[in-house]
């Protein structure tokens, strides 16, 4: 008899969360996906360097573009201009409250926030909840210049309160989305208390503070944040309060991701749409590349994008529908071979490669955009199309649509499934997968809309139309999606990360076998 899974994956997944606590933002990016890869041998390059004195065979590098959007690539040594790339996209944002410019607000005694809505979130979630903030600060430096610090105030420092059913709270739950989605941070009484201020003494004080500043083009934080909150944030940033010019600070719940269930079969986190996604693109990578001898004699480039903005359309110069991923492979499509007769010369004396290795390159790569899907609901069976009704902790799931809400096509299906049929074997097996899934391989499933519901859509569609390359669209199936607390499975995660690491390996010798042109 099999001994039990491993959960080692989904610690090790909730690791990654709990370390990336905002909607998107540096925090995301480098303390979870960039530290990763770093740890892995990946070296840092930038977009508005050269690189092709740089960039070597058998070689791993990422870049980023605002600090939210990560590309990372492994360059095989059999590589030569115009060979195929095998991409997984992912994008890392989600659906949360951000701060406002000025989020300064008081009413009947209490100290409040003024947020903003990023995303289609399910907000009647956020309420009664323990909000911490997180993010981006920018502060002066030293030398005159403006950097960039991340900070995370991990405590509750605001709620948003729910109206008790005494006084009519409804249900259905409805509210007003500018009016009562306001976050209460404190009382004014006990921020009078901490100062040892009156209200009059405190405008006093603030309008002095203005006129000795002189001109300025815009108020200052202090002015447009409660002064504590500003006190908080610098003492994070390790800074001076009057060092802080701007920042991009998100509200996101404390409570810590953790694994539940009555065999430990789920996952209980924030973010998990498209954090679930974006950890196995990562991580897929990383394992395929584990091997010393991983890129030896592999003629292809392994690449990996995690995108900011899917959730607001992704429009954006770091978002998928914007020009990164192109740019990039289109400066990776034309890298000199590495060849015993080229040895001795520089990339930049090389010949120049053929003026259609860019096109060359996208007809022959693949693309596989990951972004997490719907698990069946129990509670909601009648919602989804009898026939895909995809599980929790049976495989990560293909999503197709006949209006292309979903880039999905058939020779996609195909390809896809050979690479997790070639797969390294997870530890969990679905009960039914069959007698062969003990020798290998990653079980895949399925999934639909019903003809009268709405479909979602992803990055797979916009990329597919902007770069012409073969398309699927996967995600690992949860609950709640676009909830502040959303559920997947434990056992998915190794499912995801297995699958990649099969795509990434084994895309070079099929891509060539499937020939639909």
């Amino acid at each position: 008899m099999a001994g039990p899974a491993s959960l080692e994956r989904a610690e090790d997944f909730v690791d990654f969360l709990n370390a990336s606590p905002t909607r998107t933002s540096p925090p995301t990016i480098q303390t979870s996906g960039q530290l990763r890869l770093e740890k892995a041998g990946f070296k840092q390059i930038k977009e508005r360097d050269n690189w092709t004195a740089t960039l070597q065979p058998a070689s791993k590098y990422y870049l980023t573009r605002n600090s939210t959007t990560l590309i990372a690539f492994a360059i095989g040594s059999a590589w030569k201009p115009g060979n195929p790339i095998a991409m997984v996209g992912a994008h890392t944002d989600s659906c949360c409250l951000r701060l406002k410019p000025v989020s300064k607000r008081t009413a009947d005694g209490f100290l409040q926030i003024g947020v903003e809505t990023y995303g289609g979130g399910l907000w009647h979630t956020w309420f009664d909840r323990d909000l911490g903030v997180a993010g981006r600060v920018m502060v002066k430096t030293t030398d005159g210049g403006m950097a960039q610090r991340l900070v995370r105030i991990n405590k509750p420092v605001c709620r948003i309160p729910n109206l008790a059913v005494h006084f009519g709270g409804s249900v259905p739950f409805e509210f007003n989305k500018e009016a009562q989605l306001l976050p209460i941070a404190g009382l004014v009484s006990a921020e009078l208390n901490r100062t040892g201020r009156t209200v009059e003494e405190t405008k006093t004080a603030e309008s002095e503070a203005e006129k000795e500043a002189g001109f300025e083009p815009l108020r200052s934080v202090k002015q447009r944040h409660h002064p504590y909150l500003i006190s908080l944030i610098a003492a994070e940033a390790g800074c001076k309060e009057e060092e802080i010019l701007d920042f991009e600070l998100s509200l996101y719940d404390v409570q810590p991701a953790c694994i539940g269930g009555l065999n430990d079969e789920f996952i209980f986190s924030a973010r998990l749409d498209n954090l679930g996604m974006t950890y196995c693109a990562v991580e897929g990578l990383i394992q395929s590349l584990a091997s010393a001898s991983a890129l030896t004699n592999d003629a292809t480039i392994r690449l990996i994008a995690c995108f900011d903005h899917e959730e607001i359309g992704s429009s954006s110069a770091q978002g998928a529908d914007g020009n990164m991923l192109p740019s990039v492979l289109r400066r990776l499509s034309c890298l000199p071979p590495s060849s015993s007769a080229d040895s001795d010369k520089s990339y930049d004396k090389l010949d120049d490669p053929s003026p259609t290795a860019f096109e060359e390159t996208l007809a022959k790569s693949m693309l596989v955009s990951a972004d997490m899907a719907h698990s069946v609901n129990p509670n909601y069976s009648a919602k989804y199309e009898a026939e895909h009704k995809p599980e929790m902790n049976r495989g990560t799931v293909i999503k197709i649509n006949a209006n292309v809400r979903y880039a999905t096509n058939s020779p996609g299906v195909v390809l896809l499934a050979e690479c997790a049929k070639r797969a390294k074997a997870t530890s969990y097996q679905p009960p039914g997968a069959g007698k062969s899934a003990s020798h290998g391989g990653v079980p895949l499933q399925l999934f639909v809309v019903k003809n009268d519901s709405p479909c979602g859509s992803t990055i797979g569609p916009m990329l597919s139309a902007s770069l012409g390359v073969r398309t699927v669209d996967v995600g690992n199936a949860q609950l709640a999606m676009h909830s502040i607390r959303e559920t997947c499975g434990s056992y998915d995660v190794e499912h995801g990360v297995n699958l990649f690491d099969g795509f990434f390996e084994g895309y070079g010798g099929l891509e060539g076998k499937v020939l639909v042109d």
